[in-house]
């Protein structure tokens, strides 16, 4: 299996801030149709990013990402929020945007960032830098690179915002956005405090093979490696019927990451609806109180700041 390389985001700040001085006035009118939630100040920008993918080719594109604010000067915690991957339409939506979870976030005083990463929504789903291959024939590190190069950019365009504290820094990630989230930390990225995992992994099908995806022993060396370099606390929140990634795997996965050295608190909840891997999106009052202990342990409000 290809061995991941530390790397920064392959953009310079000064090339990233004058693509976006076009980007977002090309934004501007798309988001005013859409409709942003004024409450929450969001903005939505472009921004380029390059990375490989599983043949080792160059792609190229902009990551849209959506931004929520809290009121005031700040400066704020950042988080950055990853989405999972649709198996038959990466096409929707056409950007993420994650409002009530973002709501969670801001009531506890944290600037948001939601990026769309490429082969995704309007950034494009082809060419796909997080095609892992077939079921029988899946590589995981070239999608773990890719996906993570793109928040690494995503958070370094973040902390450039006057209004954020670049030194208090969560990821969160949902579904491939958990094993994304993941692999960034294990990248050890400046100011970094903890990271979020939840039901993280790749390669799951709940209709042809539930709750057992493709080579899950190949996922478990991918997190051991993670586990080797990440310095920061994680919390993994699993369900007892994710159709996606069954207990078995989690559970296995979390043992390897944190054998290898790794941090992680496992948290499997009860069941979840139909299928437990929708909590992060559909369950929020089910994960609140798990997080907001989490977030307190780690020096971050767990209550809202006003209510």
């Amino acid at each position: 299996m290809k061995k991941m390389k530390p790397s920064s985001a392959s953009w310079t700040a000064r090339h990233a801030l004058g693509c976006l001085c076009i980007s977002l006035g090309a934004w501007s009118g798309h988001a005013a149709a859409q409709g942003l939630a004024q409450d929450l100040n969001e903005s939505v920008i472009k921004l380029p990013v390059t990375v490989k993918n599983l043949y080792g080719r160059s792609v190229t594109g902009n990551v849209t990402v959506t931004q929520f604010k809290p009121a005031g000067a700040g400066p704020f915690p950042i988080v950055v929020i990853s989405h999972g991957r649709s198996g038959d339409n990466r096409a929707t939506p056409l950007r993420f945007r994650y409002t009530q979870q973002a709501r969670f976030f801001i009531d506890r005083g944290f600037a948001v960032f939601v990026p769309t990463r490429l082969g995704y929504g309007e950034a494009g789903v082809d060419p796909d830098p997080e095609d892992s291959g077939s079921c029988n024939q899946k590589e995981y590190g070239p999608m773990a690179e890719a996906a993570a190069t793109e928040v690494l950019a995503v958070l370094d365009y973040a902390k450039q915002q006057s209004y954020v504290n670049p030194q208090r820094v969560l990821l969160v990630g949902q579904s491939v956005g958990g094993y994304t989230t993941t692999a960034t930390a294990a990248r050890n990225p400046a100011g970094l405090v903890a990271a979020i995992n939840f039901a993280g992994g790749a390669g799951g099908d709940p209709v042809a093979h539930p709750g057992v995806p493709c080579q899950g022993d190949k996922l478990e060396s991918m997190y051991a490696q993670f586990g080797k370099t990440t310095k920061v606390p994680m919390l993994w929140v699993y369900t007892e019927n994710d159709l996606f990634f069954g207990p078995k795997y989690s559970q296995a996965w979390q043992a390897a990451f944190n054998k290898a050295g790794g941090q992680a608190e496992y948290k499997l909840l009860p069941p979840f609806a139909k299928n437990g891997h929708m909590l992060f999106a559909s369950g929020l009052s089910i994960w609140e109180p798990v997080v907001a202990d989490f977030l307190g342990r780690n020096g971050f409000p767990a209550e809202p700041l006003t209510k």
